[in-house]
């Protein structure tokens, strides 16, 4: 788990090449996914709590049995150690 990447905007793992978001001259992103950036600039004008609201719903879906207000409170633990929110 040490080694394995994080999209520093919304927390979501880094396993797959098309993970990865896309830096202005079209090289893979080293630190964002697909969904939150793209050609060298974020996808959402976002502020930490709306992404979080926003990612509630797939960490639930990916996480039987979890409820929504446990996922929040995971990712507002989560979420201030990624380097957009930092």
């Amino acid at each position: 788990m040490e080694d394995m990447k994080f999209c520093q905007s919304c927390g979501m793992p880094l396993t797959k090449t098309e993970d990865f978001g896309t830096e202005k001259d079209g090289k893979l992103s080293e630190d964002y996914c697909v969904y939150c950036y793209k050609d060298g600039a974020f996808t959402a004008d976002c502020t930490m709590e709306e992404m979080i609201d926003f990612c509630a719903a797939p960490m639930v879906a990916s996480n039987p049995g979890m409820e929504e207000e446990e996922a929040k409170k995971q990712m507002r633990q989560f979420f201030p150690q990624l380097k957009r929110w930092r």
